[in-house]
């Protein structure tokens, strides 16, 4: 009896002496990881923006796959949320607040625990975007704090899951980013027409930087001259060597009739007549271009196609700007055909 009594006793003082240690753990917490991502902010805000894209890449999901996931019918945005029910309990999340592509302010609400707000924000750096996943509150209920120092403090017990998240968030939208497809469409009739342009050649390693210089000062020269814009830019390469990757081109925009120039900023005034082409249409980024180039020009080859003396050349028919995601971004190539 009496050694049933001292263990009775000591357990007791453990107890207390714990209780104690709990009870004093800070109110409050703020658990942030953050990790740079090469890929635009835009991207990556609309994939966290929108409670649907979670499942791709959320730690939790891949720890229980058989979580139960339920939405409603606003998902995106201010007012957008979820909830959840799995093997350690019920929880939902909202969204109260969103600066596009800078950050977003969620409220989660987990079982009968007070709310914590988590947070993210995205950063333009040179090397990408840092992305920044937090969640912070001022108010910590013992129960919580218990199951915290249980598992080596609130820090180790989100952390390494926020870390994760950002791994699979970065691998996602990094590999979304690759996708690209190229389509011949085959033997159809260009309508012709006026653009403006200035002619340079480049390298694969510049020819991005040089077309948007050179896009850049037609511009400049379109609005001086109160010049609309006729259709979407385009490029027609007057020499274009593949295997080296070099190319001369004119980079240009259309406009709706032919322009006299008469000053010394460079600009010319070139015309492109109606006329029989094969048309290729690549989605994706524009590094995969040499790739639709090497296409049609197989294609021709296979098919026993002449190319005219009209050069080829290529119109980008959508604003990058407005596609942050360069798997969408669509080219349109046409290489003019003899008419045999």
């Amino acid at each position: 009896m009496k050694t049933a009594k001292i263990i009775i006793i000591s357990l007791s003082i453990l107890i207390i002496v714990a209780s104690g240690y709990v009870a004093v753990q800070p109110n409050w917490y703020d658990i942030k990881r953050s990790r740079v991502i090469k890929a635009p902010a835009e991207l990556l805000f609309n994939q966290v923006n929108d409670y649907k894209n979670w499942e791709s890449w959320s730690p939790w999901v891949e720890k229980e796959p058989e979580l139960q996931i339920t939405y409603p019918e606003k998902t995106s945005g201010v007012g957008g949320s979820y909830s959840w029910n799995g093997k350690d309990g019920a929880g939902n999340m909202k969204t109260l607040a969103a600066s596009s592509f800078d950050s977003i302010s969620q409220e989660m609400q987990f079982d009968d625990f007070p709310p914590s707000n988590v947070y993210w924000k995205f950063e333009n750096i040179d090397q990408g975007t840092k992305v920044t996943w937090g969640m912070k509150a001022n108010e910590v209920p013992f129960l919580l704090k218990l199951f915290a120092v249980i598992n080596g403090g609130m820090d180790n017990m989100v952390g390494p899951d926020y870390e994760r998240g950002l791994e699979k968030l970065d691998s996602l939208t990094v590999e979304s980013m690759k996708k690209f497809k190229i389509t011949i469409n085959g033997i159809t009739e260009y309508g012709g027409g006026f653009y403006l342009y200035k002619t340079t050649n480049a390298t694969n390693d510049n020819i991005s930087a040089t077309m948007a210089q050179q896009y850049g000062s037609i511009i400049t020269f379109m609005t001086k001259n109160n010049i609309a814009m006729n259709g979407m830019p385009l490029t027609v390469y007057q020499d274009m060597n593949i295997d080296e990757g070099s190319v001369i081109m004119s980079n240009g925009i259309p406009v709706s009739e032919k322009i006299t120039i008469r000053d010394d900023s460079g600009v010319l005034c070139g015309y492109i007549p109606k006329t029989k082409v094969l048309k290729t249409t690549l989605k994706g980024n524009y590094s995969y271009l040499s790739k639709a180039w090497a296409q049609s020009m197989k294609y021709i080859l296979e098919n026993n196609l002449m190319q005219s003396d009209i050069k080829p050349f290529e119109i980008y028919t959508n604003d990058p700007g407005d596609f942050p995601n360069p798997a969408n971004w669509v080219t349109e190539i046409y290489i003019p055909l003899a008419n045999n």
